[in-house]
């Protein structure tokens, strides 16, 4: 997705497990699904707690946002325990973890008191470094947006430049920094270089993401670890304002998950092999109308894909879409079902466990985690 879209998303939830009865119906996921809210969230509209991103030992890492609209990061044990941490010097957002590593640590951003964005690395013995990406902007929503780490400590972002436009980086574990910018990208404000979230970098290194061009379409590109990039637009992708190719998440063998807008604004997912292939998918149920449709948002070695898709009502339900292209559905148990409320599943792990948030009928944000425990 495009850089920043996560900055100020709130969730929030109390600690419930409810496991559903295992069924023959293929068209409905039927897995023990745990709901949870970090300590201190909020009960509030756009309040609560936001699962983000799922270890392979099933520590979950995010933002709770509190009753003052604050964000604070926080680790989630597999055992339901929580450790909740700021960024010292922090302002409204004191830190949201984006990614984690099999060692436990984080990389993520905060914002500070004049709203510029960040970066930190979280140790998994709870020691912050911050640090900014040499040409990130200092004014209000610019800065550095440390969005993935892989299983190396390699971490990389994108940063907001002075004149809005945005860059990706790669930051190796001894701290130095490498800039880059996909071929085409546009120099206007809001255009540039946008990296995946969460699991946009691969063990080895393949980075993947997206540009918006001076016209304002969004296109796809993968980066091999040599630095070499090669851009794709998924078939069927619209080129008017906005619409185009959205990638999300990389797999360790190359494989790409994500959605693309088309020419009446519908969503629909695919997967890109490494070989190029695309695959395009749409989940039944998946509304037709403008922003609604099927979104892939992850995908682990085994190539399963978690994701969302929007119905006629705009409202959000969860699906597992697996390598053989098997797809199945489910909704977090009090999830909402107006417009913009429901499932969204954010990552998933190589054992399958899908972390991700619900908007409830309140519109309060509740971290969810599938088939984790």
């Amino acid at each position: 997705m495009a850089a920043g879209t996560a900055l100020l998303q709130v969730l929030a939830v109390s600690l419930v497990t409810l496991c559903f009865v295992l069924s023959a119906n293929a068209n409905e996921r039927k897995t023990a699904i745990i709901t949870f809210d970090a300590p201190g969230s909020g009960t509030g509209a756009f309040q609560g707690t936001q699962g983000l991103a799922i270890s392979p030992n099933g520590t979950i890492t995010g933002v709770y946002i509190d009753s003052g609209s604050v964000g604070h990061g926080y680790v989630r044990a597999r055992d339901g325990s929580f450790i909740t941490f700021d960024v010292p010097g922090a302002g409204p957002n004191r830190g949201q973890g984006e990614s984690i590593n099999p060692a436990g640590t984080i990389a993520g951003l905060y914002l500070d008191a004049n709203f510029v964005i960040h970066g930190f690395v979280r140790a998994r013995d709870g020691a912050i470094t911050t640090f900014d990406a040499p040409g990130a902007g200092t004014a209000f929503l610019q800065g550095t947006l440390a969005y993935n780490i892989n299983p190396a400590g390699v971490i990389a972002g994108n940063y907001i430049d002075a004149s809005s436009v945005s860059h990706d980086f790669v930051r190796a574990p001894n701290g130095a920094i490498t800039t880059f910018d996909a071929p085409g990208a546009g120099t206007g404000s809001g255009q540039g270089t946008f990296i995946s979230t969460v699991g946009g970098i691969n063990p080895a290194g393949a980075i993947s993401g997206a540009y918006i061009d001076a016209s304002n379409v969004n296109h796809a590109f993968v980066r091999a670890p040599n630095g070499a990039i090669t851009t794709y637009d998924v078939p069927g992708a619209g080129t008017g304002l906005f619409q185009g190719t959205y990638p999300a998440f990389i797999n360790p063998a190359g494989t790409v998950p994500g959605e693309y807008l088309d020419a009446s604004n519908v969503w629909h997912g695919f997967v890109r092999a490494p070989n190029g292939a695309i695959t395009t998918f749409d989940v039944q149920g998946a509304g037709t109308g403008a922003f609604q449709g099927t979104q892939g948002t992850a995908i682990n070695p085994a190539g399963t894909i978690p994701g969302f898709y929007i119905d006629a009502s705009s409202a959000n339900h969860g699906f597992v879409r697996a390598s053989n292209g098997a797809i199945t559905t489910f909704d977090a148990p009090g999830a909402g079902t107006g417009s913009g409320q429901g499932t969204v599943p954010s990552s998933i792990n190589p054992a399958g466990a899908i972390v991700g948030y619900y908007r409830d009928a309140s519109n309060v944000f509740h971290g969810f985690l599938l088939g984790g425990e």
